[in-house]
């Protein structure tokens, strides 16, 4: 019984890496929409949202099996109960991701001076998301706790991002739709960090039974 318990908690791991790596992809690809100023590329993030929901759903139903049929002990029902935590919020990643590829399509955005910290910021919240998932697989405290702590090297971007656009409504040829947009961007690539924070707090609840890590 044991043996056919760890058997499916491998392949949740896997399932989850590989949500992980939808994820990844939808954010990298509308990043990459935005710094080309390439809204054919953007209009593909949408089908990477489905995968996501679709890997949502077999993730839940994977759990929901699990917590009936193999009757797991507190520790196992914690990393059960945990996944199905997560698999909300990277479920949320994909779901920004397509808002982020929206606007990209919609706006007119093609300037690589004003979209370069945005896509540093994209690189950044994608370390956040993968080492959040890894720290999960590997039950890694350490990496769960750094994800948490970097989750203010997106915030600095963020905080950037403001400061430029501020300057930017200063100028009299100022187009603000187009400011405002890319302030939208990188609030939501801020929300992202922010569900790969989340994330690795389950990850530490998964591990201690505490979100804290203690």
């Amino acid at each position: 019984m044991r043996l056919k318990f760890d058997e499916q908690l491998d392949l949740l791991n896997k399932e989850l890496i590989k949500m992980g790596a939808f994820c990844e992809s939808a954010i990298a690809m509308s990043a990459k929409a935005l710094t080309e100023g390439n809204p054919a590329l953007a209009k593909g993030v949408p089908d990477l949202s489905v995968q996501i929901d679709n890997k949502e759903r077999e993730i839940e139903n994977m759990c929901i099996k699990l917590l009936l049929h193999q009757q797991p002990v507190a520790k196992d029902l914690r990393v059960v109960s945990s996944a199905l935590k997560m698999v909300t919020d990277m479920a949320r990643i994909g779901d920004q991701s397509a808002d982020i590829a929206e606007i990209v399509t919609l706006a007119n955005i093609n300037s690589a001076n004003d979209t370069q910290i945005i896509h540093d910021m994209s690189v950044a919240v994608i370390k956040m998301v993968t080492d959040s998932i890894d720290a999960f697989v590997k039950k890694d405290i350490q990496m769960a706790k750094a994800v948490i702590d970097y989750d203010d090297v997106v915030d600095s971007f963020f905080d950037k991002i403001k400061n430029i656009l501020i300057d930017f409504f200063s100028k009299p040829e100022t187009d603000g739709e187009y400011a405002i947009d890319l302030l939208m961007i990188a609030k939501y690539f801020e929300r992202i960090g922010d569900h790969a924070v989340n994330i690795a707090k389950w990850v530490l609840f998964s591990i201690t039974g505490n979100k804290e890590g203690k």
